[in-house]
């Protein structure tokens, strides 16, 4: 390992990871070592970190690299791995763009969810094809306190619970994760939304995500919003044949979800990057156990 290693910062409706540019894999990030880049007190500070990888060069994405070149290689803010972030594909695709490695236009971009459809516009917004939601069968309970809810099991690449609420605060403070029932539902863990109305076709969410406590925004999780009110709504793309777009209010800003009768659910949101340096390679070694 060098004794300098390049990072930026940067955040999507304020979901905000460390990114670090490896395009030949050489760096060794082991779990610990995300963990300290991720702590907010002691190290540089994010909900999670986006190791940019070139596809070829990563044993978890080689088979894709034919249809995309860059591998988000994403972790969550404790130095587990996640199967995709939403939020992070955008900051992803933000950071090739400003690197020179794509222009604006459509670009495919890796994840452990599968490859990735990102239009990249010229106004700044960014839209991801986020796949098609995938809704397992069986009652799912999440609880907050004395208060319990029905939720929705939806899987955007990762698992998600979407509670429906009356009040945001009934979700408590979100430090640790909900208790959830049955726990055959989610054996790895999953991501809890509580949901209140807004509006026509508008809503809004807090959410706890599995390995990184409440985060300002979640993308799949906005997804799995999105796509959960509409069957509530009996707006099925499916069924109606018209798409549904839903406007979803996150702590840290405004996305736009629309699901098209096909399945496939766009997603379009900001990317910010807000700082770029180095790390002292000797304090990640000092700081990982």
């Amino acid at each position: 390992m060098s004794t300098r290693i390049a990072f930026l910062k940067g955040h999507g409706t304020e979901n905000d990871f460390v990114i670090i540019p490896d395009p030949e894999n050489v760096i060794d990030l082991p779990p610990a070592a995300v963990a300290a880049l991720c702590d907010r007190r002691a190290g540089i500070g994010g909900d999670g970190l986006l190791h940019v990888v070139r596809s070829a060069a990563h044993p978890e994405a080689r088979a894709m690299a034919a249809e995309a070149e860059w591998f988000m290689d994403y972790r969550n803010g404790d130095g587990s791995v996640a199967e995709m972030c939403g939020n992070g594909v955008r900051v992803f695709a933000h950071y090739l763009q400003r690197a020179g490695h794509v222009a604006e236009g459509d670009i495919a971009v890796a994840t452990r969810g599968g490859v990735k459809t990102v239009h990249i516009a010229k106004e700044g917004d960014i839209t991801v094809g986020m796949g098609k939601a995938l809704l397992p069968e069986g009652d799912v309970t999440v609880s907050v306190g004395e208060r319990s809810w029905p939720a929705r099991n939806v899987n955007m690449g990762n698992p998600h619970a979407v509670a429906f609420v009356e009040d945001l605060d009934h979700a408590g403070d979100l430090y640790t994760a909900p208790p959830f029932s049955p726990a055959s539902a989610y054996p790895d863990g999953v991501n809890v939304e509580f949901v209140v109305d807004r509006g026509l076709r508008h809503v809004a969410l807090r959410v706890h995500e599995r390995g990184s406590g409440e985060t300002r925004s979640c993308g799949t999780g906005a997804c799995a919003v999105a796509v959960a009110t509409a069957r509530r709504d009996d707006a099925d793309p499916a069924v109606t044949g018209t798409p549904a777009t839903y406007t979803v209010d996150v702590p840290g800003g405004r996305l736009v979800i629309t699901e098209r009768p096909d399945g496939e659910i766009e997603m379009t949101g900001p990317a910010v990057i807000v700082a770029e340096g180095e790390i002292d390679a000797g304090w990640l070694e000092t700081a990982t156990p």
